[in-house]
């Protein structure tokens, strides 16, 4: 899951404006709940015991339950996994079709290193815990909740509604790259795996929304130098591990160029406005001019920031050699890239290996399962639905448009040429972010709210 937690909270807490408008008393959302926790009793682990086919087999049943036909649900097992596409048919044969997007896979967690079993949902002290509450299982929960409700109002469509559910977000995403393959042609996509809301930590008051149009491209990259090697009593002219630390210094030197799109900048104005002192004059500078080099050096200078301002490269892990008294043989190294949206894979590798300057060396991208995607366009018509769903919750939220540096299943639907927006129903303070982590949880009073917004999103943009 790619939240709002990490980009905004320097954001939110530089602007000093917790004091802003109070949660309203939220009833509880009963369905959605009992969803939420046994869709955490399903190990959905990609793997030999996934019982990934069971879990899409439940929420199967529920949404055949509300109306729609099992002949418009399929549950595919996919390799180790599965998944889970069903189609809410609109009223208009023309009109395309709006894709709800999150994965049921989870990351692995342990019996013995959680206080209670990850698998089993309990809700304590306002909270459900399992692994998945947060990352992703609400928003599935919640997404089929309000299928749920609005086939009982009696809500018709105007166009279809996909709920198409992943089975290897975590790992390699190669069910999504299926999905988005097999959905070609979308109107849009809605993600529930981004997006989401700041609470502040002493209060719980709604600092700002994030809506996330845009990720940067995962690429790692091995960088080898090889030798005979020889007795280390005997020292040549060459060493691998001697070329390889000058190339990473030459490497470490240098910084890509700076770059802007809508969706950035659109994210520094918003963020400009809520945040104050040097690096909100920053910000606002920057949105009006990327190219003046004092607010560059500022931003970079935040690791906050320099991820939105650029592709950035980072070596991550290093081995070489295999005895002490030899001489080594080879030497690694491996870089991370977060590159980006519009520059190419292809062209972060060859300025790597440019910048290196050394002929001996040879670099190869290792394969992450992530694919090159532009931004999403910020939609008037998103925007609008956005707004008003966010108001149920916390009417005149802060909503800062946000380009993820990790990667979602949505960056594989931009890829084929459909917007996808993370606009999760989270609400939450950082401290609560878990995902991935041990003894994930998510706070019950989110649920509800998440129910609406997601209720108002699809009346607005799918009629």
């Amino acid at each position: 899951m790619i939240g709002l937690r990490g980009w905004v909270a320097a954001t939110a807490l530089a602007a000093g404006i917790a004091g802003g408008i109070a949660s309203p008393a939220l009833a509880q959302d009963a369905d959605a709940k009992a969803i939420l926790m046994k869709s955490i009793n399903f190990r959905t682990v990609p793997g030999p015991d996934s019982q990934a086919v069971a879990y899409g087999e439940y929420l199967a049943g529920l949404l055949t339950a509300a109306g729609i036909p099992a002949s418009d649900i399929e549950v595919k097992k996919r390799e180790e996994t599965a998944t889970l596409v069903a189609r809410w048919r609109g009223t208009s044969s023309t009109l395309k079709p709006i894709i709800l997007s999150g994965h049921m896979d989870v990351v692995e967690a342990k019996r013995e290193d959680w206080e209670r079993d990850p698998f089993v949902a309990v809700e304590e002290n306002g909270y459900v815990f399992g692994r998945g509450a947060l990352d992703n299982k609400l928003g599935l929960s919640t997404m089929v909740a309000a299928i749920i409700d609005l086939k009982k109002a009696g809500f018709k469509p105007g166009r279809d509604i996909i709920l198409a559910l992943s089975g290897d977000e975590e790992t390699f995403m190669v069910t999504t790259q299926a999905l988005a393959q097999e959905l070609k042609g979308a109107e849009m996509v809605l993600n529930s795996d981004a997006g989401g809301a700041l609470l502040d930590e002493t209060t719980g008051k709604q600092l700002v929304y994030g809506l996330q149009a845009g990720e940067k491209t995962y690429a790692d990259f091995e960088l080898t130098f090889t030798d005979p090697g020889g007795h280390s009593s005997r020292p040549g002219a060459t060493n691998p591990i001697y070329s390889l630390s000058r190339s990473l210094d030459r490497i470490s030197g240098y910084t890509f160029p700076v770059l802007q799109n809508e969706l950035t900048k659109a994210y520094f104005t918003a963020a400009a406005a809520q945040t104050g002192g040097p690096i909100g004059d920053a910000m606002r500078r920057f949105a009006a001019n990327p190219q003046d080099q004092a607010v560059v050096a500022t931003l970079r200078a935040d690791p906050e920031y320099v991820g939105q301002i650029g592709t950035t490269c980072v070596a991550t892990m290093l081995s070489g050699g295999h005895a002490p008294n030899a001489l080594a043989q080879r030497a690694t190294a491996t870089i991370n890239c977060r590159i980006f949206p519009g520059t190419s894979v292809a062209s972060v590798q060859a300025k790597l290996a440019e910048v290196a300057a050394d002929p001996k060396l040879t670099i190869r991208k290792i394969e992450a399962g992530a694919v090159e995607s532009d931004a999403s366009p910020l939609r008037a018509d998103v925007m609008a639905a956005v707004r008003k769903a966010v108001d149920s919750y916390s009417k005149g939220l802060p909503i800062v448009p946000q380009m993820s540096a990790g990667a979602t299943d949505g960056m594989h639907f931009r890829a084929v040429g459909i917007p996808s927006y993370g606009v999760g129903g989270n609400f939450l303070k950082s401290s609560d972010d878990f995902s991935h982590g041990l003894n994930e949880r998510v706070p019950v009073a989110t649920i509800a709210p998440a129910v609406t917004m997601w209720k108002i999103l699809l009346r607005d943009l799918a009629k």
